[in-house]
């Protein structure tokens, strides 16, 4: 089989495909042929050597396939061979081949093409859990996505659209008007504008009643500060440290030191929530991921979630799919294909 694997922390250059022996499934395991793969932030960070939970390198990421089963472990029911399935997997993603538990895999709709459906797991359940499981956002609410043109932002639009409630979100001004047509109520340009006074000014003051933060650092502080009474924060990523080498280290020591530190009595006083989201912390939970992914897929069949890719890249050229999401030149999903 083939993977593409992290050879050491640097630059795009570092990735290489490498042949591998073929897997064989273990009891309560299948394994899938590999047709398509997402790739996340999280596996830029791991490139760059500042992903925490990533293996030792050299390490082979992802965390999300979709392909065809072609073997199953002791145990597992035969009637999923031949099937196509979308999975979660932890780590080894970006392979030819990988092995999951029967219970990480699901049924890919018929309608749906495998980069589809490999633009689904993580950015849907990282969305779920921030917009529906802690947000608790409802219909009379109001909700700001930071990088809504990005693959959990789209998500977040989608869930929040069909709750019903105010939607605005921020990206660069060339992405506003595909964001309109998903459904987005207010595009905010973060780049030329400030996009706490134009929140205010569309919301007369008052801000929003959850906000999404993928940034980190210091940019938290404005983001609880743009929230309404009862408002909740969710975040979930530090973007803000992403960078190759020593300046990616010295990043992740300023963020830490920028990061707010939020005492539950101003909480409380503030009547504000702030939480955070790890899906990468959640494989102990399997039973909780498998029914917000059942209401997710439901969601497809009823046609409000949609799952967007980009561009495709081939194994070959992963390191030009990094590049691609490094330099923010994606709306929605960027995908891998052996």
């Amino acid at each position: 089989m083939k993977q593409v694997v992290i050879t050491k922390a640097g630059g795009p250059e570092v990735l290489q495909v490498r042949e591998s022996a073929d897997l064989t499934p273990a009891k309560g395991q299948v394994r899938i042929d590999v047709k398509a793969a997402g790739v996340n932030f999280a596996d830029i960070l791991a490139r760059q050597g500042l992903y925490l939970d990533a293996p030792p390198l050299p390490c082979t990421v992802g965390y999300e396939v979709c392909g065809v089963v072609d073997k199953v472990g002791e145990g597992v029911d035969e009637a999923w061979l031949g099937k196509d399935v979308i999975a979660l997997t932890r780590f080894n993603g970006h392979s030819s081949q990988v092995v999951v538990q029967d219970y990480q895999v699901f049924d890919k709709p018929a309608d749906l093409s495998y980069e589809q459906g490999a633009a689904i797991p993580v950015t849907y359940l990282t969305a779920y859990q921030l917009v529906v499981a802690m947000g608790g956002l409802q219909a009379n609410e109001s909700i700001l996505i930071h990088n809504v043109g990005g693959g959990v932002g789209l998500a977040a639009l989608d869930l929040a659209k069909h709750i019903g409630a105010t939607t605005y979100g921020t990206s660069s001004a060339k992405k506003h008007e595909f964001l309109k047509e998903r459904g987005l109520d207010h595009a905010i340009d973060y780049r030329n504008d400030d996009w706490g006074k134009v929140l205010q000014s569309l919301t007369n003051g008052r801000g929003v009643d959850l906000i999404t933060d993928p940034i980190g650092g210091s940019h938290l502080r404005k983001s609880y500060k743009n929230l309404a009474n009862t408002g909740r924060l969710g975040m979930f990523g530090i973007s803000t440290v992403a960078d190759a080498g020593i300046s990616g280290k010295l990043n992740m020591v300023k963020m830490v030191f920028q990061t707010p530190f939020y005492h539950p009595f101003g909480l409380m006083n503030n009547n504000k929530g702030v939480f955070g989201v790890n899906m990468g912390h959640l494989w102990h939970e399997h039973e909780k991921i498998r029914i917000w992914m059942n209401a997710i897929m439901a969601g497809y069949d009823e046609g409000w979630v949609r799952p967007y890719v980009d561009k495709s890249f081939s194994f070959e050229n992963a390191g030009e799919a990094h590049s691609y999401i490094e330099l923010r030149r994606n709306i929605g999903k960027v995908i891998l294909t052996p």
